[in-house]
């Protein structure tokens, strides 16, 4: 690395056509050091750290036999669980497409779907013992309203996990700040053990994003809770 610190801290030229907010989102990735690691590491996104730091906290992974993967493009989730997991059985499913990636079963359709669920489940051939959710709601702008659709996907997500997970499973979900709203966090604590909030280390500091992390299942006495 040079002494004038250019490879550390590198400026993107504004183009014609390019917008400020663009400039700075594009010198943010040139200057992430998660997105040069990923690159580096196989990665499909700088998210495969979120998760990864996750696991060393929580241990998330250890024994996982059947994962599912809520909106799973671009695939760097599935890929760590490959990595750390490698005999689990995975299943994704996104409303984008997600390129092939080996071990792992992609299904290309809306979470939101009324045959979601089922389909998931038909994959796995199994309960899951961890259910993961980075899903997020694509912004339009509006604090208020970006909250409440993201944390429609995490109900949505958090009720799948109740009614599908082995007893002892664990759920992990992408949240906003404020982190879970209250009933939700009453759902959470009546079908889980634990329940508890991080924020690692390759989230970006300035985002709001949180996870909460559900782990002990309960089990199927639960599920009608």
């Amino acid at each position: 690395m040079s002494r004038s610190g250019r490879d550390s801290d590198r400026r993107v030229k504004t183009a014609r056509r390019r917008t400020a907010s663009s400039t700075r989102w594009l010198e943010r990735q040139l200057n992430d050091p998660y997105v040069r690691q990923a690159k580096a590491e196989g990665f499909r996104s700088r998210a495969a750290y979120k998760l990864i730091e996750l696991d060393d906290r929580f241990a998330l992974l250890k024994g996982a036999r059947r994962v599912v993967d809520l909106g799973i493009a671009p695939g760097g989730w599935s890929q760590v669980v490959r990595k750390r997991a490698p005999q689990a059985k995975i299943v994704g499913i996104d409303l984008l497409e997600t390129e092939p990636i080996e071990g792992v079963a992609i299904l290309q359709m809306d979470f939101m779907a009324d045959t979601a669920p089922a389909a998931l489940e038909a994959a796995l051939d199994g309960p899951p013992d961890l259910v993961l959710s980075d899903m997020a709601a694509n912004t339009v702008g509006h604090k208020q309203t970006d909250h409440l659709r993201t944390m429609a996907l995490v109900e949505a997500a958090a009720h799948f996990a109740a009614e599908t997970l082995a007893e002892g499973g664990a759920f992990v979900a992408k949240v906003l700040a404020g982190g879970t709203d209250a009933e939700l966090l009453a759902l959470l604590k009546r079908h889980f053990r634990t329940v508890k909030h991080a924020k690692p280390p390759a989230s970006r500091k300035g985002s709001s994003e949180w996870y909460v992390i559900a782990q002990g299942f309960k089990g199927p006495s639960t599920r009608s809770g």
